[in-house]
């Protein structure tokens, strides 16, 4: 929790990337930090937090719209590793956690329910930045470490006109710490911790920051993190493989200012990630093969925390990330430049053996085709250039403006894999000699599906922002033109898939204005208005894989080819005050959204399809309150009340309800309700030391997981498949109404004046099980199960400033 000073008017000056991180770095250094300021620090004091959410630099308080910045101080003492552990603490941002690398991000409710790992044409909702560069993909988007980040930025609302598509609902910045000329510092931290009562997990990272001349400085970080896993899978035979989901994270990033003279600055920048995940979050309650109903095979009762596997998964990401920020003072306006190229490389492996077992035992095999281990491999080979140019007056004066452009170029090739080991001997003895290699279309053998998935798709942008400020009022306009372009080609092969090899093209421009309205009532009280609208690009839908289908679903599913872009018009009205030591930061807003893209579960078709609903809205009020009660004590209190529902039905030709599609019904994946308390207590234990008591408590409201999820809901999913004795009639009674949640965190920490700082935690005390969304495969005829957060862990980490 961070409490701001005194409220000043905002510099009106855009600074380069490099330049400006030193100035932020510099007004939002904590006292723990510093030894000589812990000294001296006087506990009634407040700071203040400088962001660049409109590309100047300006306090929380002078941005003109609602916005969150979780500090470098925020991070150490919520003892936060991932963003979902920060998420608790922002009104309205919803993280749904699949995993290390996996996580989807919504902002006010807007969201279009889940996207899953062979989606790979759908655009994200929530743009996210490191620093100057756009790092967002949709389910991909990278699990920055938290280590060395100045803060966290969290942008609410569309934010299309500075950030483009891929910000309807808003915007997530990562900052780092910058280079600093004629410093030399540098941090160390260690952390070990126990995860779930039985797995260990910990880290060490390191930060320095070296001036190499007195016109050029490095600052290099490196870390390497193990995640302790809590998701034990059940083998045949009764084995037992405790803690499958663990993983490893590690990676570093290293970066130079080089700045010959006052007005040139260039910072130049490499970082690479890597992530290992040997397994997923996952509960199930049904698997085809862990089926307590059946008689010929051993009956199997899955429990929490637990799933059944033929097969190990994984999951690996490498990120290779260089950029390169350039600033030119020109006198009147300063001249950014960012570049950027993005190399990934991402490889899902899926025990996939219950949904081939399930299409088997349609197809009339045997039970020994049925139990061939069969996995799915899905990977992602991404490469991605973008360049902004943008030119921004510079002074103290009432008008004030930015221009830029913005072009980026993606490169996406998706490959999707069913290798089974033995398959085609089952498919030419059932369904005759030589059908395996006429289905194969060209993929290799014993791989009932096949897809072979290219993507080059090209923006092109410019967008511009000028506002003006007369007394107290000061209004801005903007807006952004777009064109984009799509082009995407789909083969398939295998028993599983129709043969396909088309090449499909979409294309869209646009665009997209901001207006705002700030009004200064008293010293420190500003008003806020803004209606701005944002937009996300359309795509193509992968064709049904029909052999799977029943022919109701083919019917259902089967004309939903494209779907158009999707936007919307936010209206928003805030307050930001301060009396005192209380700051008051509060926004109401409504969203109206049109062609909402929309994902759906495809029954048995085991395919997903997104098309587009004609309305639908959001609308609440989210609020931000930071108090410093006496010295040494402060509370916050964040929380958001939702309403997200569709206003259009959508039916099929029987007149029968698409997919939960109903005017009324709630949009996917989002709470009602969800509100954050902390209480930090510090106070100088000795000469030197400064010691601090942390508590929070997050609520996280009801969800579902897909519009479809709250229609005939509790639900019975009957397989109808006969295999290991059962019948497949016996349904399996699931409440897809997502329940509520709360986690509580507690940390204490010593602050010491010669650097050194030792932080205690247990997040999750209760151990509460949350359940974050739903997992079917082939509509739950295969498998059935949840997506769960991590149980109690505790830890310890010892921080070295120097």
């Amino acid at each position: 929790m961070t409490i701001a000073t005194p409220r000043r008017r905002a510099r009106r000056t855009l600074l380069g990337a490099s330049a400006l991180s030193t100035i932020v770095g510099a007004a939002v250094l904590t006292v723990p930090t510093l030894a000589a300021a812990r000294q001296q620090a006087d506990q009634n004091a407040i700071e203040e937090i400088i962001v660049t959410a409109t590309k100047r630099d300006a306090t929380i308080q002078d941005i003109p719209f609602s916005i969150n910045a979780q500090t470098e101080k925020d991070i150490q003492r919520s003892g936060a590793v991932t963003l979902e552990d920060l998420s608790r603490n922002v009104a309205g941002l919803t993280i749904q956690n699949l995993g290390p690398g996996q996580s989807q991000v919504s902002v006010r409710g807007v969201s279009a329910g889940q996207v899953v790992r062979d989606q790979p044409g759908v655009k994200e909702q929530v743009g996210v930045y490191l620093d100057e560069s756009v790092i967002s993909l949709s389910l991909f988007t990278p699990d920055i470490d938290l280590f060395d980040l100045n803060r966290v930025e969290t942008l609410r609302g569309p934010q299309g006109t500075l950030f483009g598509s891929g910000s309807v609902g808003g915007t997530i910045r990562y900052i780092t710490n910058q280079p600093k000329l004629g410093v030399s510092e540098g941090t160390f931290e260690a952390n070990a911790n126990l995860v779930g009562g039985d797995s260990f997990g910990g880290h060490v990272k390191g930060a320095v920051n070296v001036p190499i001349s007195d016109k050029v400085a490095m600052r290099a970080v490196g870390y390497l993190t193990r995640y302790g896993g809590f998701v034990d899978a059940r083998k045949e035979g009764g084995k037992v493989d405790k803690n499958v989901n663990d993983g490893t994270r590690r990676g570093g990033r290293i970066a130079f200012l080089i700045q010959p003279n006052e007005t040139f600055s260039l910072t130049p920048r490499v970082v690479y990630q890597e992530i290992r995940a040997h397994g997923f979050n996952r509960q199930e309650s049904f698997n085809l093969f862990a089926n307590n109903n059946t008689t010929t095979r051993p009956k199997i009762q899955l429990g929490e925390r637990e799933q059944y596997l033929l097969l190990d998964e994984s999951f690996a990401d490498d990120t290779l990330l260089a950029d390169l920020t350039a600033n030119v003072n020109l006198g009147g306006a300063t001249l950014t430049s960012v570049t950027s190229l993005i190399n990934r490389d991402i490889t899902v492996n899926r025990d996939a053996s219950a949904l081939t077992g399930s299409v088997s035992v349609d197809l009339g095999f045997p039970a020994a085709a049925v139990l061939l281990p069969s996995k799915l491999v899905d990977t992602t080979d991404l490469e991605q250039f973008t360049q902004e140019l943008r030119l921004a007056s510079t002074g103290d004066g009432p008008f004030q403006w930015v221009i830029g452009g913005f072009y980026s170029k993606v490169d996406r090739v998706y490959n999707q894999r069913l290798p089974t080991p033995g398959y085609d001997a089952y498919t030419d003895a059932v369904l005759g000699a030589g059908t395996s290699a006429a289905v194969a279309n060209g993929f290799e053998a014993n791989s009932p599906y096949d897809a072979y998935l290219p993507y080059d798709i090209k923006q092109k942008a410019v967008f511009g922002e000028v506002n003006y400020t007369l007394g107290k009022l000061t209004a801005t306009a903007g807006g952004r033109y777009y064109d984009f372009s799509e082009t995407r080609q789909f083969k398939s092969g295998g028993l599983f898939a129709n043969g396909d090899n088309r090449t499909d093209k979409t294309s869209s421009d646009g665009f997209t204005p901001r207006f705002l309205l700030s009004y200064e009532a008293a010293d420190h009280v500003t008003f806020n208005a803004q209606a701005s609208k944002g937009f996300r690009l359309g795509g193509v839908n992968d064709p049904l894989n029909l052999p799977l289908c029943s022919a109701q679903d083919a019917a259902i599913f089967g004309g939903y080819q494209n779907y158009d872009d999707e936007t919307l018009w936010n209206y928003e009205g805030g307050v930001k005050s301060r009396f005192g030591r209380v700051t008051l930061n509060a926004a109401a807003f409504y969203t109206d959204i049109k062609n909402l893209q929309t994902t759906l579960d495809a029954g048995s078709c085991s395919s997903r399809v997104v098309f587009n609903v004609p309305k639908a809205h959001t609308k609440g009020v989210e609020a931000e309150v930071t108090a410093r009660l006496v010295s040494g004590l402060d509370i916050g209190l964040s929380g958001s009340l939702l309403e997200a529902e569709f206003d259009s039905t959508v039916k099929d030709g029987t007149g029968a309800v698409i997919g939960g599609i109903r005017e009324g019904n709630r949009l996917p994946s989002v709470p009602k309700f969800q509100v954050s308390f902390d209480v930090t207590y510090s106070r100088e234990v000795r000469d030197g030391v400064n010691g601090y008591l942390k508590a929070s408590v997050q609520h996280v409201g009801s969800r579902f997981t897909q519009a479809s999820d709250q229609e005939n809901n509790p639900r019975s999913f009957v397989s109808n498949l006969p295999f290991g004795g059962a019948t497949g009639l016996v349904p399996t009674v699931v409440d897809l109404k997502l329940p509520s949640y709360e986690i509580v965190n507690l940390s204490a920490g010593l602050e010491m004046a010669d650097g050194v700082d030792l932080t205690l935690y247990v997040n999750n005390l209760f151990d509460e099980n949350a359940l974050l969304s739903f997992d079917r495969e082939r509509g739950g005829r295969a498998r059935l199960g949840y997506s769960i957060g991590q149980p109690r862990t505790a830890g310890v980490t010892v921080r070295k400033s120097f």
